[in-house]
């Protein structure tokens, strides 16, 4: 099992899981053209997609979602709240409730609602023989399933938006700020860091998700969780920058 991390921030989020030959899309917030090229540079080969999920109807989530189902050929699936908040054109959609699990392949998803300013939102647990991956963001706070979750997985792809001194000091209008830090917005590192504490979970693999580009920095965010968790800094990963991309195995 990979993980292939194409994109997360809010200029655009986009991850795709691949097991046993076949996998699937999480978000496709960036055009398709760009997000097609990320996916050559990380080897991911486009004919083993079988299906694009959404987390939410957020631009930075479903730019690219249309256009990608539509150029592979493969279907859309999310909440039927999600799909009707969406302009996503003509695609072959596929929905689900926020309860209970499907398969895409030889992979069991099992959906995860979240607390975020969105339609019918969830994060995904996805599972196989091969590994167990959480891939959680765009949530103001984590919930027993959620923490159920991050501490079942092999790996972690986990919401740290914002520092909380650079948001407060920040150039964002106080409107945005309440948002933010409120229970329908984001996660913040220090929250993230002590959600993962507490779900410790020997050798799992951590990547910090959706890092504002305003409020926050990657060193700042690895730092933070390093320090409240008691993990080595050195193993914690994060996207640097707009553009980078990132690949890991995951070790079921």
């Amino acid at each position: 099992m990979e993980v292939h991390v194409l994109a997360s921030g809010s200029d655009g989020n986009c991850t795709v899981i691949e097991c046993d030959g076949e996998a699937v899309v999480i978000d496709a917030g960036l055009s398709c053209r760009t997000l097609m090229s990320y996916m050559d540079r990380e080897g991911v080969d486009p004919r083993m997609i079988k299906a694009i999920l959404v987390t939410h109807e957020h631009s930075d989530h479903v730019k690219g979602v249309g256009p990608m189902a539509r150029k592979l050929g493969v279907p859309v699936m999310c909440t039927m709240g999600t799909y009707n908040a969406s302009s996503m054109g003509a695609v072959d959609f596929v929905p689900y409730e926020l309860k209970g699990s499907f398969s895409v392949g030889p992979m069991s998803i099992t959906p995860l609602p979240t607390y975020h300013d969105a339609a019918e939102p969830n994060a995904f647990f996805v599972g196989s023989d091969r590994g167990k991956v959480a891939v959680v963001t765009d949530t103001g706070k984590f919930d027993f399933r959620i923490e159920h979750a991050l501490a079942e997985c092999d790996a972690a792809v986990v919401e740290a938006n914002y520092d909380l001194e650079m948001l407060r000091n920040g150039p964002y209008p106080p409107s945005l700020k309440r948002r933010i830090e409120g229970e329908t917005g984001h996660m913040w590192n220090m929250d993230t860091g002590k959600a993962l504490r507490r779900t410790d979970s020997s050798g799992r693999k951590i990547f910090l998700a959706h890092l504002s580009r305003t409020n926050n920095e990657p060193d700042i965010a690895r730092e933070t969780v390093a320090n409240v968790t008691g993990i080595k800094r050195m193993k914690i990963d994060c996207l640097e920058f707009m553009g980078d991309t990132r690949t890991f195995r995951v070790k079921g």
